[in-house]
């Protein structure tokens, strides 16, 4: 069986028909669903791109592999999906983005070339890249945003894309009334078509991509084809800049309460400039429509892909997974982008389609267990028909769902954050590691722990399922809290650093020495088998005591 484990970049959980989108038409997601099974409490392990993303592919925690914010490498020899995988004979590609940051300092202290087939994979997150393009090639005074070579770039010029940065100013902007790039930066012209053809823009070429490798790919292969969008910036080209308009855009999900003494944390991120922007109606009422168009265009591709793997007869033999890097906020809880822990940023889509008979009983169905976006890996092991390694991956397979088992299960799911690098740190005049959040989900109620010595939230999501009303600001929570904090610290004792040794491994080395003659503390030599002490007995052949 071969694996295509699409991610799509931004995208939030309940932006699909088949999640109860009023307004956005979605069938072709609607169709995986039809055919698995769609997780309706999927939760990211960080809701920013790079530390979410390190999580799916290590299917540990931030914490664990320590890559908490983007830019921040992950270490060398942190193992990754394809080292797993390869262990079980299956190749793992890459096809589009991972903004992964390779730990060049470490692969320097190793001496790991990274031409090599070992140095290009710890600097592709352990993938082989069919083509890797992280999608932001944005331009400033300083330069590049990403100096690597864009192969979507490049690909732009050799259609006749003028300009060496044919992203910026073609894919991602659109031609005001004077005829001059109005960019999609500015979200003033999310409403205007992108100046591109659409069959150029970025989505249907990452499809193309995805179907070229499919047609040379020896099987077993997993294929992580990772869109940038609906991703910003937010701006689409025709035809689907026009499908959706004010009319369509759902009112913002905030409430007044959430501005009265705030949380210190949230407080900040509610006073930043891309808060500040959503909070104005004018922004929603073009920006959302783009973000919608941007879906629309990524689920028709997303048809294209599946009518290839079912002309080609592939479809009854390769495991389909949807999902999303983290959400976006969109306004609602007066926040823009991601960031914090309420579910339009932390919650995300999960669907998952196993073509084996044994997964039958659950097509069409849902599932409302508490699942981790680090339990995609071990699923893929188990897939692939390999032994998950229960010491290296901190997820559970999936798979015992998609059969309709029901096994058992966490009680609480975990979400990390370090915001040591942005403005909000330094408003709040904060040392990074006191710059660090941890959210507790226990599927009623959910927390956000603050380092810094500040006080949690907490929101009860059965009674206030829009998480409008901060319940830590009184007391009268205080033994839900108590409890919460005790899954905090019973997460934060998992042993996450002994990964060279199994607890298999180790329970088999239990009185291992003995029998290889490590024989200490014997009194009489009565306490262990005789045949331990075989090659300590007999006659001495020589003796030299008296010399």
């Amino acid at each position: 069986m071969n694996i295509l484990f699409i991610m799509y970049d931004q995208l939030r959980f309940d932006y699909l028909s088949c999640a109860g989108h009023p307004h956005l038409e979605t069938p072709n997601f609607d169709r995986v669903a039809s055919m698995g099974v769609r997780f309706t409490n999927a939760f990211v392990q960080s809701p920013i791109c790079g530390a979410s993303r390190m999580c799916f592919y290590t299917g540990r925690y931030v914490s664990s592999h320590g890559a908490a914010w983007n830019g921040f490498p992950l270490r060398v020899g942190e193992q990754t999906l394809g080292d797993h995988l390869r262990a079980s004979g299956m190749d793992c590609w890459l096809i589009g983005k991972t903004r992964m940051k390779a730990d060049a300092k470490g692969m320097a202290r190793l001496g790991l070339a990274a031409d090599s087939v070992i140095g290009a994979r710890q600097a592709e997150c352990g993938f082989d890249a069919w083509q890797r393009d992280d999608g932001l090639w944005a331009q400033g005074p300083d330069g590049f945003y990403d100096e690597k070579r864009s192969p979507y770039n490049e690909y732009l010029k050799s259609k006749g894309y003028p300009g060496d940065n044919p992203w910026a100013n073609h894919a991602n902007a659109g031609v005001d009334e004077n005829n001059d790039v109005a960019t999609g930066w500015i979200f003033a012209n999310a409403d205007k078509p992108a100046n591109i053809r659409e069959e150029d823009s970025e989505t249907p070429w990452l499809t193309r991509q995805t179907i070229e490798f499919i047609k040379q790919a020896k099987a077993p292969w997993c294929a992580h084809v990772s869109y940038i969008k609906p991703h910003w910036p937010y701006i689409v080209p025709a035809p689907y800049h026009a499908m959706f308009g004010p009319e369509h855009v759902p009112p913002a999900r905030r409430h007044a309460a959430e501005r009265e003494d705030p949380h210190p944390v949230f407080g900040a991120y509610q006073s930043n400039k891309i808060a500040q922007a959503f909070q104005r109606e004018e922004v929603r009422s073009k920006v959302i429509p783009a973000y919608m168009g941007l879906i629309k265009q990524c689920d028709d591709q997303l048809g294209v892909l599946l009518d290839h793997l079912e002309q080609t007869d592939q479809l009854n033999s390769t495991m389909i997974v949807l999902t999303s890097d983290h959400g976006d906020y969109l306004g609602d809880h007066w926040l823009g982008e991601k960031d914090l822990f309420h579910n339009p940023s932390v919650k995300i889509p999960m669907i998952i389609y196993d073509p084996r008979p044994e997964a039958d009983t659950t097509r069409g169905t849902t599932c409302d267990a508490l699942v981790e976006s680090i339990d995609l890996a071990p699923t893929f092991v188990e897939a692939a028909g390999g032994e998950v390694p229960g010491h290296i991956l901190e997820g559970r397979s999936l798979l015992p769902w998609l059969r309709g088992e029901t096994p058992d299960w966490r009680d609480y799911a975990i979400s990390e954050f370090d915001y040591s690098s942005t403005q909000q740190a330094a408003r709040l005049g904060l040392m990074p590691n006191e710059c660090r959040l941890f959210m507790v989900f226990d599927g009623r109620y959910k927390m956000m722990h603050a380092e810094g010595g500040m006080r949690p939230m907490l929101f009860d999501l059965y009674e206030d399922p829009d998480e409008f009303h901060d319940l830590a600001k009184h007391d009268a929570h205080q033994e839900v809290i108590d409890r919460l904090y005790g899954m905090l610290a019973q997460w934060g004792r998992r042993n996450a650093q002994r990964v060279t040794k199994s607890d298999h491994e180790i329970m088999n080395a239990r009185g291992a020495s003995l029998r290889k003659g490590i024989l200490p503390f014997l009194a009489d030599g009565s306490e262990v088998p005789e045949e331990y002490l075989q090659a300590y007995r007999g006659r001495a052949e020589k003796t030299y005591l008296d010399d």
